[in-house]
């Protein structure tokens, strides 16, 4: 860790630690002293290195790959890259301006990269005005009571709203009692790690969501592989797994995108009550379907208090916000009531103006909105990648729901070559090989293409550019 990669952060510094990290690593970048095709140093021994925490690295690690400075490659690291239309300036320049007035800020590159990243969301929909509104309002309301820490399993108010708004949308019936507002899966995974007993292991799908398997392997749970093939879901090889949860996402699977069929539903639905087991519902983007009639939550077919449902508001409203929150059965909602150090609901103020949101009817409007804008996102993509590869070089599978897609690309070259070939013309596609535990199956490389941070005219032109990289990989 010396020479091109000497360090330093200070905490006197004015800037957070992930922005110096993170400057520091692209101003090497942009200068040439980390030369393009360097492999950036592990997420470990820059914790190790500079005594800081795994989230700052990922963070800024994060920035470097959105804006092109840095490229993933599976199994293997994360690795710089010298965007192009970005001149390198020597270190006798960047010394010599030390002293000057600051620059104007470069102009974007008219070449910038075009992420496809699969998590995420419209950036220019937030509602801000009305949200920065409702804050003062909640404020103004409840002043009486910041003093105060709240219901940790959530404001009441919030909890009834929601729980009205699921019914309706999702289907999913509960009382305020059930609902336990969080900060993310993350939070909502570690209350449930409390409340399961221990030594008999939970299942999850396989590829899935790896953030969820690794805080249960943490948490001291082993985590059985359930198959999720081409054909979607197999009840049959769960029955032979003694879980006592799985961990699903039935709507719109991670990452293939596949829809759970009512009668798997109602398969898993049985094999949770026969064996006294739970199913953790993950409907993290289940308000978006384009295709076919909207498929009923599992909860909403629960009759025997088996299934945890779980949402969020980040890909609706925004992941800024961090707050989610969980359906739990009668049973489990009374042991966490029972236990309410295990619950820590999020900000006061923030709850009270997502409650005046859904109260006043703007989270609908949103909805409504964000459906709208999506379906065109979502139409573009698809009818772009049929235009160009006619539906016999790239197949499109998992493409009725959510905010991203899967494609299979018929051609002898490994999935990481058709990132890098794509990277050199300023296009970042996927093929989240962390979402499986088990030997990704052999065949073409599946690729996964997000939407909805991208415009129309982004996306059309990451098309476009994705042809010429990809014009001589046909088999």
């Amino acid at each position: 860790m010396s020479g091109i990669f000497d360090l330093s952060l200070t905490n006197k510094d004015n800037q957070p630690l992930y922005r110096q990290l993170y400057e520091q690593i692209r101003e090497g970048i942009r200068d040439g002293r980390i030369a393009a095709g360097t492999r950036l140093p592990s997420l470990r021994s820059l914790r190790g290195q500079l005594n800081i925490s795994k989230v700052t690295v990922e963070t800024a690690y994060g920035m470097l790959v959105a804006e092109g400075y840095a490229v993933s490659r599976p199994r293997s690291g994360l690795y710089a890259v010298s965007p192009q239309g970005i001149a390198p300036y020597s270190a006798a320049v960047q010394q010599a301006g030390r002293n000057a007035a600051p620059a104007p800020p470069a102009a974007e590159p008219r070449d910038a990269r075009i992420d496809f990243r699969p998590s995420a969301v419209d950036p220019h929909s937030f509602p801000l005005r009305t949200w920065r509104s409702l804050l003062h309002q909640a404020a103004d309301r409840a002043a009486g009571q910041i003093g105060r820490y709240g219901d940790p399993q959530g404001e009441e108010g919030l909890r009834c709203v929601l729980a009205d708004y699921l019914r309706t949308s999702r289907g999913v019936v509960c009382r305020p009692e059930q609902i336990v507002i969080g900060s993310g899966i993350s939070y909502s995974m570690g209350i449930l790690a409390k409340l399961f007993t221990g030594g008999a292991p939970l299942a999850a799908e396989d590829p899935g969501y790896a953030p969820v398997r690794e805080q249960w392997r943490h948490c001291g749970f082993e985590v059985l592989s359930w198959p999720v093939g081409r054909r979607g879901w197999s009840v049959d090889e769960l029955e032979a797994a003694a879980a006592q949860a799985v961990y699903i996402t039935p709507s719109h699977h991670f990452p293939t995108g596949a829809v759970m069929p009512y009668a798997e539903r109602e398969r898993l639905l049985g094999w949770a009550r026969s064996r006294s087991a739970y199913v953790i519902e993950d409907d993290y983007d289940g308000e978006f379907r384009y295709e076919g009639k909207p498929l009923p939550s599992l909860q909403s077919l629960d009759r025997d208090g088996r299934v945890i449902y779980i949402g969020t508001f980040s890909k609706v409203f925004t992941p800024a916000l961090r707050m989610n929150y969980m359906v739990l059965p009668e049973a489990l909602a009374q042991a966490a009531r029972s236990r309410p150090h295990l619950l820590h609901a999020p900000s006061r103020i923030e709850q009270w103006a997502m409650h005046a949101l859904i109260a006043e009817g703007y989270w609908y409007r949103h909805i409504r909105r964000m459906r709208r804008l999506y379906r065109r996102k979502h139409g573009e993509l698809v009818h772009g990648i049929r235009s160009l590869w006619e539906g016999r070089r790239v197949e499109i599978t998992g493409h009725s729901a959510g905010l991203h897609l899967e494609i299979t690309v018929h051609t002898r070259l490994a999935g990481s070559r058709l990132l890098e070939l794509a990277a050199a013309h300023g296009v970042l596609v996927y093929d989240l090989q962390e979402c499986w535990t088990r030997p990704v199956p052999m065949g073409p490389p599946r690729l996964y293409l997000g939407f909805g941070g991208l415009t129309e005219t982004q996306i059309r032109q990451g098309l476009k550019r994705l042809e010429q990289a990809w014009a001589n990989v046909w088999d």
